[in-house]
């Protein structure tokens, strides 16, 4: 009963969820904390804390953090299928109904989806700027890791600046932030240990194996689990590591690829459903719902072991100023990736004319100003795009 009570309960979550990862955490708080009253609000804000710290999508891992402390291992994986599932139903069959239709007939429509791509990410590098980049040192990462990436692009080179401002951040920049804190059901500290060496076994393995046996499967595995393991500061982040992974190998065309990712703001639960959907429209897949899942499991996997394996440690990592100040760096130094991104492939792949624009700064301005749902400015955008793409 408990099980099922952790299931449903992230499912309805799964179901109302619109507004990306932290309009997430504020519904979270709302069921979790205030109305089924699981976690108290100061362990949720310690909770939430440690998964900004960590790669991955950070709503997703709060709620299995959640699922974890209520059900264990299996209420960690019943609150993540639950909070996951209607996105993913959602985004594949989208993928799959655009496999058997030509989409250069119906460019009206998948040009507006990529359009308003373009304002969810603006309004998304503008808040992480804010919140992430409030001094010059900060601002001066995410721009110098902005300008190298836009003239030498690679998933290599983004490993290498995440690494060099985290160390910058050791020697230049001061945490002076203090954590609320309160104790909850995390797990033994042996089982922490054991999940936090898989993740990093599969991290350096599953390239090793690419090598062996160059199976679709294996080459899912190692794309999806990579990008999911490199993604630092959200959800969003996860655009241009999928993106370099399906597109230059042409799993996956560059429009299908901002289509998918248009929708997938537009819907509720977490952006990294976005994955599914590539699986189901990719070219390597012989079958729609298997290439989803594995490509969904492999995004999602590092996520899970990373959360179940810190949980138990977090009492000591959260004191350390050293990886605080590591993890101030590199939060900056993804706001440079993103800002880079925004321009190839997001920009450089939708904004054509002065109608891509001007839907682009309307976009921005209902989302910024006016505070609209990211899901209602797409339809809308949509629905437009029909009458001024004619």
């Amino acid at each position: 009963m408990k099980h099922l009570q952790i299931f449903f309960t992230a499912l309805k979550l799964g179901c109302t969820s619109f507004g990306g990862p932290i309009a997430h955490l504020s519904y979270f708080h709302d069921e979790y904390v205030t109305k089924k009253k699981w976690i108290s609000a100061h362990a949720y804000a310690d909770l939430v804390a440690l998964c900004q710290f960590l790669p991955g999508p950070a709503s997703s891992q709060v709620g299995m953090a959640i699922g974890l402390s209520r059900g264990g291992l299996l209420g960690a994986i019943l609150s993540w299928i639950g909070f996951t599932l209607p996105s993913f139903l959602i985004l594949v069959l989208f993928g799959l109904g655009l496999g058997t239709i030509d989409v250069a007939n119906h460019k009206h429509w998948l040009h507006g989806l990529k359009v308003v791509a373009v304002a969810v990410v603006a309004q998304a590098i503008l808040g992480m700027g804010k919140k992430l980049c409030p001094d010059k040192e900060r601002l001066t990462i995410a721009i110098v890791t902005s300008v190298i990436l836009l003239f030498f692009s690679s998933a290599v080179l983004q490993i290498s600046l995440l690494t060099f401002s985290g160390l910058f951040g050791v020697y230049f920049l001061k945490s002076n932030e203090t954590l609320p804190h309160e104790s909850m059901h995390t797990g033994k500290k042996i089982f922490g240990f054991l999940f936090l060496a898989l993740f990093f076994i599969l991290l350096f393995l599953l390239p090793l194996i690419r090598n062996i046996s160059n199976t679709t499967e294996v080459q899912y595995l190692d794309s999806f689990y990579r990008a999911g393991a490199l993604v630092f500061g959200g959800g969003h982040i996860v655009l241009p590591l999928l993106q370099a992974e399906v597109v230059p190998t042409r799993w996956v065309s560059n429009d299908l690829f901002m289509a998918g990712y248009g929708l997938s703001n537009a819907i509720p639960g977490p952006l990294f459903a976005f994955s599914s959907y590539l699986g189901a429209v990719s070219s390597a897949s012989p079958n729609g719902w298997y290439g989803a899942i594995i490509c969904l499991v492999a995004a999602f996997l590092p996520s899970f072991l990373l959360i179940v394996g810190a949980l138990p440690f977090w009492e000591q990592l959260r004191k350390n100023q050293w990886i605080r100040k590591v993890m101030l760096g590199i939060n900056a130094s993804v706001v440079g990736i993103l800002l880079a991104a925004f321009y190839n492939p997001v920009w450089t792949s939708a904004v054509y004319s002065p109608k891509d624009f001007a839907l682009v700064i309307v976009g921005f301005l209902l989302l910024e100003f006016w505070k609209l749902p990211s899901w209602l400015v797409v339809i809308a955008t949509v629905a437009v795009s029909f009458i001024v793409y004619q």
